[in-house]
């Protein structure tokens, strides 16, 4: 078996980064293709409320039996098992002929692409040393961010040749190739199981850890920001700015290619922290305050009057929020020993999921339509600080000296 040291480990780090970035490519192109979708059907923010809210229902419950299962499977059956079925009911999109069937479809994707991130931090932390899991998690998920700055141009690229239905299918086909390259290519690290870690199987047992509800109510806070970015931006470049879809392959790609970057940063900046002796608590605690302080600084997006000023800060927002999300993912694998990372994951993604529904979806939608976005850029604001609050005394970190 590769010792978990190897070199090896970044060829597995590249796959879960591919996968990310096409996982991702399969959530936004909806939102890309949205001004020719609208050629054909008529989408009002309500329907599109209740689509975005289809898929981030089934995905919340998808979140719970997705970390069950691959604690179970192991990430090499489970995260292929997962990448197939997200790319089939994917491509299945170009089939649609109403904004319904699209919340059916989207409901169908919702449940399979679940998978990815309970695979993804479980990989991490069987493969990664704990200094070094933030900056792995964060150059994985920059995968979600790299598919906004390619996705926008390619839909368009795709979309001009082929039309909207077919872009569906070409960006679902990349799921199938990549999950080929995952059986082929995964193996399994020589894990060591390290004393003082928590070691649960049971859910009944992990909740009954104060840092399992610090990093679910953290979840639940701050996840509906990154959707609400993700899937409202478009339409509110749409709506509010009237882009059309070659402007929004400008400005979406620019506001993703900050977002990385502010990202890697988010990542590295917990190993320079222990690189000068700091706890691993206070390292990943003090780059989640910072990466909270931003987050009231973007909401006044809302209210530039230029349209770069407002890109500037939604990629700000979401920089921040990447920064946030590499840290509290990890926290996952600080606290809990590898066999009950996948679950844990997708407990707190499971919360970060309820929440998503309710405050990127429901809220918005409601907010938009007899208020505006104004109201809602606001609420996205501040969620971050008051998530930090509850993330700052609920996890605490014990038994630091031994690390993996």
């Amino acid at each position: 078996m590769i010792s978990k040291s190897s070199p090896y480990r970044w060829i597995i780090l590249s796959l879960l980064f591919a996968g990310t970035t096409i996982n991702y490519l399969d959530r936004i192109v909806l939102g890309v293709l949205l001004p020719e979708i609208e050629k054909e059907m008529v989408i009002s923010p309500m329907l599109y409320g209740f689509i975005v809210g289809s898929f981030q229902f089934t995905y919340t419950i998808g979140l719970l039996g997705a970390g069950w299962i691959i604690d179970k499977l192991g990430t090499k059956l489970g995260y292929f098992m997962s990448i197939v079925l997200w790319s089939l009911s994917g491509a299945a999109h170009g089939l649609c002929r109403s904004a319904w069937s699209f919340a059916a479809w989207r409901a169908v994707f919702g449940l399979s692409a679940a998978g990815n991130f309970p695979a993804a931090i479980k990989t991490v932390s069987e493969w990664f040393k704990v200094e070094d899991r933030a900056f792995a998690t964060s150059l994985f998920n920059s995968g979600s961010n790299i598919s906004s700055v390619i996705g926008a141009p390619l839909a368009l690229l795709v979309v001009l040749h082929v039309g909207w239905r077919w872009t569906f299918v070409v960006f679902g086909a990349a799921g199938f190739v990549l999950a080929v390259f995952w059986l082929v290519f995964y193996k399994k690290p020589n894990i060591q199981r390290n004393i003082g870690k928590v070691d649960m199987v049971a859910w009944s047992l992990m909740l009954r850890q104060k840092q399992t509800w610090g990093i679910m109510i953290g979840k639940a806070l701050t996840d509906p920001v990154w959707w609400f970015y993700l899937f409202w931006t478009p339409k509110y470049f749409l709506d509010v700015r009237g882009l059309d879809i070659r402007s929004m392959a400008l400005a979406i790609p620019a506001i993703y290619t900050l977002a990385t970057l502010m990202g890697f940063v988010g990542g590295w900046l917990p190993r320079y922290f222990l690189s000068k002796g700091w706890s691993v608590e206070r390292a990943r605690k003090t780059t989640m305050l910072l990466s909270a302080s931003l987050l009231p600084i973007s909401a006044m997006a809302v209210f530039a009057n230029d349209l770069w000023l407002t890109v500037v800060l939604i990629s700000l927002a979401c920089g921040a929020h990447n920064s946030w999300s590499a840290n509290i993912f990890t926290m996952c694998s600080d606290c809990f020993e590898s066999l009950s990372v996948a679950s844990v994951t997708g407990i707190a993604g499971f919360a970060g999921g309820v929440g998503s529904i309710l405050i990127s979806a429901a809220v918005p939608a409601v907010l938009v339509h007899y208020f505006g976005y104004i109201p809602v850029f606001l609420l996205m604001g501040f969620l971050h600080p008051l998530a930090f609050l509850f993330v700052k005394n609920l996890v605490s970190y014990e038994n630091e000296g031994v690390r993996s």
